[in-house]
């Protein structure tokens, strides 16, 4: 886990070392401040799909026949699954408005996506996908908020307790315009430009995984601990 050092954000690491003992293979990370989550309620967790869950093409995922899981992405999925989270992906599918991308092409993709991470023993709660292009100005497609804030109301999601993952500016933007509690950047598919650009900006991800498998872990293992990274969510700070 890569740290993200800030004059905002501070690495925590002794104190959270101390209350979790079982997290593996585990570095400092950026923290903003502690806070306790209630014993009662579900965490959610928003995973983007291309360059996430599977590998990625700048040719687009056109079929089921060129989807491919990313080593360890149904494995994760499993963890967050057997750790009581619910698992909703939300992704930008533009091939559909620039009419590279078959409707029915794209169920299929995401029948297999769901088959694969059933057989990992991982649960998909619901799929949000946008179809519109850049300049269709719709309210759905990341950056903007909109497919969080439809899952948001379909399922009483509260998003103090919901982290976005995802490999590229638009999704670590989209977490936090939604007002997800932090968002992870993960280093496959676009994740290394992307953290350089978000670097850049001065806007760096709240945390920084290897994969999807890593992220899952250390999430999951701060959740247990009690502990919970306060980004731009509504959790309450008990300090």
């Amino acid at each position: 886990m890569h740290c993200v050092s800030t004059a905002r954000l501070f690495c925590h690491w002794k104190s959270v070392n101390r209350q979790m003992k079982d997290a593996k293979n585990f570095c400092s990370f950026a923290i903003a401040r502690e806070v306790k989550m209630e014993p009662d309620g579900r965490c959610t967790v928003f995973l983007d799909r291309d360059g996430v869950i599977n590998v990625d093409s700048r040719h687009y995922i056109k079929n089921s026949r060129e989807f491919h899981f990313i080593q360890g992405s149904a494995g994760a999925m499993a963890l967050f699954t057997d750790a009581g989270w619910d698992i909703i992906v939300v992704t930008n599918q533009s091939g559909i408005g620039r009419g590279i991308i078959k409707k029915e092409d794209l169920g299929a993709i995401f029948s297999k996506m769901e088959q694969g991470t059933k057989e990992a023993g991982a649960s998909i709660k619901d799929i949000f996908h946008c179809p519109h292009t850049p300049w269709h100005g719709c309210r759905c497609r990341k950056p903007a908020p909109g497919m969080i804030m439809d899952a948001v109301e379909k399922h009483n999601i509260d998003l103090s307790r919901s982290v976005m993952v995802g490999d590229s500016v638009k999704d670590i933007e989209c977490g936090r315009a939604a007002g997800c509690a932090f968002s992870v950047l993960v280093l496959t598919g676009n994740g290394e430009e992307s953290l350089s650009v978000l670097k850049g900006r001065g806007t760096p991800p709240d945390m920084v995984a290897r994969d999807l498998l890593e992220a899952a872990e250390v999430i999951i293992s701060m959740e247990r601990a009690g502990l919970f990274i306060y980004g731009r969510g509504r959790a309450t700070d008990t300090h």
